[in-house]
């Protein structure tokens, strides 16, 4: 992952995102722009593990893949989410860059270098606070566990628990279901 060490306007960010070749993914995260590449298979098997069970349990609501999100915050702010687990129908006619209120639950899984991860769990943990979405959820393959958090107020989440990858992970309301982890890698 390579982060810009500049701040850059939305309109440059867009330019950016436009330019941004086949297979590489383009983020605007506090006011910083972070190119990725595609995920791996193994990063995909684990967000389709979880949006199976996700809608097993709650047969209303499905997991999205990578789903282009506004996360304002005190900056704007665009995120391409691993997951987004929202109400079916939810994001027919969105554009690209949706708007995230209808968004229950974000899942990201960590990919890259280690030192890549901090952003997953740092600056995009903050980011989907301070745009309150209501559970973030963190695969993180360098650490071998799950971590979710939950119930922002004023720009963090006031909850967290995690679980090493093959135990179960409790997921608060409106979902209330234990996370099988086995198959987290």
């Amino acid at each position: 992952m390579t982060v810009a060490q500049s701040e850059v306007t939305l309109e440059e960010f867009e330019a950016f995102d436009a330019a941004a070749p086949d297979g590489f993914h383009v983020e605007l995260i506090n006011g910083r722009v972070l190119v990725t590449p595609a995920p791996d298979g193994d990063h995909d098997e684990n967000v389709m593990f979880i949006g199976d069970q996700v809608r097993e349990r709650q047969p209303g609501l499905r997991m999205y893949q990578e789903r282009g999100l506004v996360v304002p915050a005190y900056r704007a702010g665009r995120a391409r989410v691993d997951g987004a687990v929202a109400p079916v129908g939810y994001f027919r006619g969105q554009p690209s860059w949706s708007d995230p209120s209808g968004v229950l639950l974000v899942v990201e899984v960590t990919s890259g270098r280690e030192q890549d991860a901090e952003v997953d769990r740092v600056d995009k943990r903050d980011a989907y606070a301070q745009a309150g979405l209501p559970v973030y959820l963190l695969v993180d393959r360098h650490r071998g566990e799950v971590v979710v958090h939950w119930e922002p107020e004023g720009g963090r989440y006031r909850h967290r628990s995690e679980a090493v990858f093959g135990a179960k992970l409790a997921l608060p309301e409106p979902f209330d279901f234990d996370l099988d982890t086995t198959e987290l890698a």
